[in-house]
């Protein structure tokens, strides 16, 4: 027979943006070691409900790690104690009967609060609206021995094309930095032929755009990626560093 878990949850609860946020306590006696940390306060949130209590806003969509809806700050940690995992994906063994679990929404001046664990992410989607695209016709598929791209190459791209946006790299970064999330979207285009003909316009236009939005500078100090649930390397920041210096060099077109 399962054991069950007694958990101690301590949750920011804030109303709205303005509003004074608080931690509150709650407690949660028969929790699944195979629930994941979603499911848990789902729980928490039907026995809100059946109280008449207003439930935990929060996050959430494809609950697979792969949309990067599900941000929370767990213990300290963006997504929880687990390397490589959303929140989504993080299971309830990762805790021990009887843990007391702080959970707050991600810290940072482009991230303003919505609602308790809900942050407003619209940063992200305007500096990729800023150049994080291709505007060639690309064709059908071609055959996969005709694409013109080395393999290294090619999955070089493909790593970085795997961040999914969530925020972590922002809400761990002590500067409250985007550059490894804009470096990754930088980076798997700049790698690619389709992403040649703008490549030097795009980078100045997403850097512009994120240092509008008010995101920190990055000091090097690794803890994006240390916190990456797709384990983003930070070798992309130097790659968008190198693509900016060239564009600032060559391009006949500035916006910085």
């Amino acid at each position: 027979m399962e054991k069950l878990m007694k958990i101690h949850l301590k949750v920011w609860r804030q109303a709205n943006s303005k509003a004074q946020g608080k931690i509150v306590d709650y407690t949660l006696d028969s929790v699944s070691p195979d629930m994941s940390f979603l499911e848990t306060i789902d729980m928490l949130n039907e026995i809100l409900v059946r109280k008449g209590e207003e439930p935990i806003a929060f996050d959430h969509d494809c609950r697979e790690g792969i949309c990067g809806m599900c941000s929370m700050m767990i213990n300290g940690q963006a997504h929880g104690p687990s390397r490589m995992t959303t929140t989504c994906q993080l299971h309830m063994r990762s805790f021990k009967n009887g843990d007391t679990i702080y959970v707050e929404p991600w810290r940072a001046k482009a991230f303003p609060i919505i609602k308790d664990l809900m942050v407003d992410r619209g940063a992200f989607d305007r500096v990729l609206h800023a150049g994080g695209y291709v505007s060639i016709n690309t064709g059908s598929a071609p055959d996969a021995n005709e694409i013109p791209i080395p393999k290294p190459i090619a999955e070089e791209a493909m790593n970085a094309a795997e961040c999914i946006g969530c925020g972590a790299c922002v809400a761990t970064c002590k500067n409250a930095s985007a550059m490894l999330f804009v470096s990754a979207k930088v980076s798997h285009l700049a790698l690619l032929p389709q992403g040649q003909p703008e490549s030097m316009i795009r980078v100045q236009k997403m850097v512009k755009q994120m240092e509008d939005e008010g995101f920190g500078n990055c000091t090097n100090t690794g803890a994006c990626e240390s916190e990456c649930p797709k384990g983003i390397k930070i070798l992309n920041i130097t790659r968008m560093n190198q693509e900016f210096i060239k564009s600032m060099v060559f391009s006949e077109v500035s916006v910085v």
